[in-house]
């Protein structure tokens, strides 16, 4: 048994960390919010994030980060992607012992265009954990609170470490898998939240499934150019982090990055949407820092650009689908060669 602290008590949050009292580890949740924190004591639910779902008894909510913390082997990160440098400082000043960091945190930072892992790695100090493990893949939190069947991956640069978080998550309803590729997999989770808000913009829009079949097609296309230019490989994108997740993220009623997404092609502006959503919608900041690196690399992301521009800019979502309809036209399998080609010419 190990005492792991899942930082993060949303939907995602919440859910891995039924995945490990089920394996009998010891789990401390902590959430921001003594309120919260108390809610999920009391009545052993998480009523705003996973509605209807009985949490185990043994389960124990936390407001104080450093009683959370305070004996763990290992703490899985599952705040938001804007938060992830406030808490590595807030750990520095209360880890005491060398821990194992995992994430299930998909996104992009603004500005500076730091996957998850590169932010832990500059914000936390490197006596107090022996390399970073990212955990991604096609899993909606309501569906692994109810066991349903998942599979995911678990990379990092140490296999060891990757290995030792698969050990910790993997069961007969919670399948892992691990790969090298700790690039391809975090930004294949990262770049989907983005395509996801096109799908659901689609389907608000009326259009069909053709639409959205082109649209995610397409949006692969886009995640694989994007990830090879920053060394990831190619390969990574057709398996679980990458079509995978792109998959159920923009085919489910789950999604609350599709949620997202059909509201705005409802006609909803995106300060309503996220009034309405009232949790995080990862997909608005990593389609801001995803068009700045593509701007700043002269990258080809029509569908990123277009997104960019309905969510930053007030275009209208029809008359960013009637712009990428009639774009110059090409031939499917340049992009393949251009990927491949940036992969592995140097």
């Amino acid at each position: 048994m190990e005492k792991i602290a899942v930082l993060g008590a949303g939907s995602w949050g919440t859910a891995l960390a039924m995945v490990l009292i089920d394996n009998g580890h010891e789990v401390r949740l902590w959430t921001h919010n003594q309120n919260h924190a108390e809610q999920i004591n009391q009545t052993h639910s998480n009523e705003e994030y996973l509605p209807g779902i009985h949490l185990p008894a043994s389960l124990t909510a936390y407001h104080d980060l450093s009683k959370a913390v305070e004996g763990v082997n290992a703490i899985v990160f599952v705040v938001p992607t804007k938060a992830i440098r406030e808490v590595c400082q807030k750990l520095n000043g209360v880890l005491q012992d060398k821990v194992t960091i995992i994430h299930g945190t998909k996104g992009i930072e603004p500005d500076t265009l730091k996957r998850v892992s590169e932010m832990i790695e500059e914000e936390l100090r490197g006596d107090l954990y022996h390399d970073v493990v990212v955990l991604s893949g096609p899993s909606h939190a309501e569906e692994v609170s109810q066991k349903h069947p998942t599979t995911i991956t678990a990379s990092s640069n140490s296999i060891d470490e990757a290995e030792k978080a698969q050990d910790l998550f993997i069961n007969e309803n919670f399948r892992v898998y691990t790969s090298p590729d700790m690039v391809g997999v975090e930004l294949g989770g990262a770049l989907k939240n983005i395509i996801a808000l096109g799908a659901g913009i689609s389907d608000g829009l009326g259009y069909g499934d053709n639409a959205k079949a082109a649209l995610m097609t397409r949006g692969l296309a886009e995640i694989a150019r994007l990830g090879a230019s920053m060394g990831a490989n190619p390969l990574t994108f057709i398996g679980l982090s990458g079509v995978g997740d792109l998959i159920v993220t923009c085919t489910s009623v789950h999604s609350r990055n599709w949620r997202a997404g059909n509201l705005l092609g409802k006609g909803n502006d995106l300060d309503e949407v996220l009034e309405q959503m009232g949790m995080v919608v990862e997909g608005v900041r990593t389609t801001r820092a995803a068009y700045q690196f593509a701007e700043n690399k002269n990258i080809d992301m029509p569908i990123t650009t277009g997104l960019y521009r309905i969510l930053f800019e007030g275009a209208k979502p029809k008359d960013v689908v009637d712009q990428l309809m009639t774009r110059m036209r090409r031939h499917e399998m340049e992009d393949l060669s251009t990927i491949l080609s940036n992969r592995y010419s140097s």
